[in-house]
């Protein structure tokens, strides 16, 4: 605990990815220290404005180097991992950084005194055929062994000015004429907005939800996968054809896709698994309470959030079609 009259400490891992960024941003409207732990802080600085002066701090660590992650945990009073991977390259593997990563952090934490929250996903499942999915599923059972009060959350797909979702396939539409439709896209997300997920997380920090649950965060909409395209497609203002492709296909696409070297693939094969599974919030999560809606957090809209950053890639540019003058 802290010993002064200084705010409480945090060390955020993964601070500078797309839901770090924003947890750090909650973070510091609420008056917290706050140490990022990352793989190179050198390209972190971005951070620094959301901010007073000396709130944000900057720490090297790597999940695959248990050192690294001692030493960024020391002083703290509250740990955030929000480190994950949506497709393994070189070293970063699933294994190696959402399993033994996240037991790294567990263990840190318990070695300090320090309390826990740990973002993990819907779908997370040990025995899952999905890699992705199954090294979740280990973090989250060895999370809870480590550190039984700690504080899980499973968000959905996760939307937002930096998203890997909308921002892919509305780049795709800039250059293509026809965006696919893996298994159809009958596949049903809940979409939920990254600010909503960082004001959760802000909570768990500040102790007002309850510890040693896991939490599952979905947006207000239900979407299939052709919905969610519809919908981009409608605020970028393009027409494409949306064309099904099944998922033998996909697989075979997304491996061959990820094994050219320098590139991040658009697809992979583990990703095509997890698409055979609907990402929605489970009914016992709701009956318990364990849901945005449950903590009392009104979820924003895809609607309301999609058109404030997806302009970018309409025809014209962000006054396309809005009847404003440049």
């Amino acid at each position: 605990m802290t010993l002064s009259n200084q705010p409480p400490l945090v060390t955020v891992f993964g601070g500078s990815g797309f839901v770090g960024r924003h947890v750090v941003r909650a973070l510091a409207k609420r008056g917290y220290r706050i140490r990022v732990a990352v793989r190179r802080p050198d390209l972190a600085g971005f951070l620094q404005p959301l901010g007073n002066v000396g709130q944000i701090s900057f720490v090297q660590a790597n999940l695959r180097y248990r050192a690294s992650v001692d030493k960024a945990v020391q002083g703290a009073d509250h740990v955030i991992n929000c480190v994950g991977i949506l497709f393994e390259s070189g070293r970063n593997g699933f294994d190696a950084v959402q399993d033994f990563g996240a037991r790294a952090v567990a263990e840190a934490a318990r070695s300090v005194g320090a309390t826990l929250t740990h973002i993990s996903a819907i779908g997370a499942d040990a025995k899952s055929e999905s890699s992705y999915a199954a090294t979740k599923g280990r973090a989250e059972a060895a999370v809870q062994s480590i550190l039984p009060d700690a504080t899980i959350l499973r968000p959905s797909i996760v939307f937002g000015p930096e998203d890997g979702f909308f921002n892919k396939f509305a780049s795709m539409a800039q250059l293509s004429p026809i965006l696919p439709l893996v298994g159809g896209g009958k596949t049903k997300f809940q979409p939920v907005y990254v600010g909503d997920v960082a004001e959760v997380v802000a909570r768990s920090v500040d102790g007002t939800i309850a510890r040693g649950k896991i939490y599952e965060l979905g947006g207000r909409d239900v979407m299939s996968f052709k919905q969610c395209l519809e919908t981009m497609l409608e605020v970028v203002g393009r027409k494409r054809s949306l064309v099904t492709l099944p998922f033998g296909l996909a697989s075979l696409i997304g491996s061959i896709a990820s094994a050219i070297p320098l590139i991040s693939p658009p697809l992979t094969s583990d990703q095509v698994t997890l698409l055979k599974k609907d990402n929605v919030v489970s009914a016992a999560a709701k009956a318990e309470g364990r849901t945005l809606e449950g903590l009392g957090v009104e979820p924003v809209t895809v609607a309301s959030i999609l058109p404030t950053y997806l302009v970018q890639y309409r025809p014209h540019g962000q006054y396309a079609g809005s009847g404003k003058a440049a």
